[in-house]
């Protein structure tokens, strides 16, 4: 009974919003909504190193959430907390990318991963073992883990807004950017498909189920850092088929 009134009171707002956009009430639904801001900032925050400020990432999902509640049209009937998770954290991986919080030897270091499993997978024609990679790359075994578990912490930002922009609002997509868009959609989804099963459970069960790596991990039976391994795997793989398929399109 009380969720009903509550929604019939938040979409009153919404309505009288939509009217005259009076400041006040626009107020009142950012502080309705705020509770987002903190929830996709927590998430994001559990995979980055602890330098990363969690007060800048609500920060800046807090003018994700005001962007949103300015361009929703609660009339088309999409739903806002869709719409808006995905400005709310656009605003903090853009965030997260203005600080260039990934230290230049890193950086090196994916790119010469992702390059070596994308030239790698595309001359085998599926997915790259652990041991084909550690050939592909000169490095034992462990020396390949220790490189995967370095990496994990610069896999919070690649391919979220492709995954996630599935849920964005197709109506206020620049319409030259279309066509690519759509492209881009549909190499991803393949590329999706053709990752181990493992990898591929991790992925979904993070980015579609919205679960931690901690959540995972109890769900698998596996520990957080092979969780981690597996989840930066799937992402250098999707990274490595996405700038084949661009190069090839070159």
């Amino acid at each position: 009974m009380q969720k009903n009134r509550d929604e019939q009171a938040v979409t009153k707002l919404w309505e009288e919003y939509q009217k005259n956009k009076n400041t006040d009430i626009r107020d009142q639904l950012v502080e309705h909504y705020l509770p987002m801001v903190n929830i996709i900032a927590g998430r994001l925050a559990i995979s980055l190193p602890p330098h990363v400020d969690r007060d800048d990432l609500i920060s800046s999902g807090f003018f994700g959430l005001l962007d949103a509640v300015d361009r929703y049209d609660y009339r088309r009937g999409n739903k806002f907390e869709t719409y808006a998770g995905v400005r709310i954290r656009g605003s903090m991986l853009d965030y997260l990318r203005s600080k260039d919080w990934i230290s230049v030897s890193l950086r090196q270091k994916i790119r010469k991963y992702e390059n070596a499993v994308g030239a790698l997978e595309a001359r085998l024609g599926r997915s790259a073992t652990d041991t084909e990679i550690a050939q592909e790359l000169g490095l034992s075994m462990e020396q390949l883990h220790q490189l995967e578990l370095q990496m994990n912490v610069a896999t919070v930002i690649p391919l979220e807004e492709y995954i996630r922009s599935e849920s964005a609002d197709d109506s206020l997509r620049d319409p030259s950017s279309s066509v690519e868009h759509i492209e881009l959609r549909e190499v991803l989804a393949t590329a999706l498909d053709s990752l181990p099963d493992k990898e591929k459970l991790v992925m979904s069960l993070y980015y579609y189920e919205e679960l931690t790596m901690k959540e995972i991990s109890f769900i698998l039976k596996l520990s957080e850092a092979r969780i981690c391994q597996l989840h930066t795997k799937a992402i250098m793989r999707l990274r490595g088929s996405l700038g084949q398929e661009k190069a090839d399109f070159c």
